[in-house]
């Protein structure tokens, strides 16, 4: 992996095999008021797409967080940590519905997470434009 800036357009093949590779990351987004709220979540990256997904519920709080942001996205930042190597993507996400989006999600997700996650009608899918990439390993 290369270290600390990334072309997101074209990154090299280590950065991709650490996102194809089973890590816990972290999504930050913003509360109302400003600050911060990072969670836990599962990441899959389409580098060719420059798109990382998040699934969830529509009630969460990162998808209200999100969604208030407007048509115009919300700036996150996702990031995930194994010892020395990490790696984060950087961009604008937006809350997406529609069920062959949500559907795509998930099923990347049980291809990185090697599970399906169980039903969830309220589940939407956290898009994220990849404007930055970031990564050490």
């Amino acid at each position: 992996m290369t270290r600390h800036s990334v072309d997101p357009a074209s990154p090299d093949e280590p950065y991709l095999a650490f996102w194809r590779e089973r890590h816990l990351c972290t999504l930050t987004t913003l509360r109302p008021d400003g600050s911060p709220h990072v969670v836990p979540v599962g990441v899959t990256y389409d580098a060719g797409a420059r798109l990382a997904r998040v699934i969830t519920s529509g009630t969460s709080a990162k998808a209200r967080h999100v969604g208030a942001a407007g048509p115009e996205g919300a700036r996150v930042a996702v990031c995930q940590v194994a010892g020395r190597r990490w790696a984060t993507l950087e961009g604008r996400a937006r809350v997406r519905t529609e069920p062959e989006r949500v559907a795509e999600a998930v099923r990347r997700y049980a291809e990185r997470y090697e599970r399906t996650p169980g039903p969830n009608p309220a589940r939407v899918v956290i898009e994220i434009q990849v404007e930055r990439a970031l990564g050490h390993g």
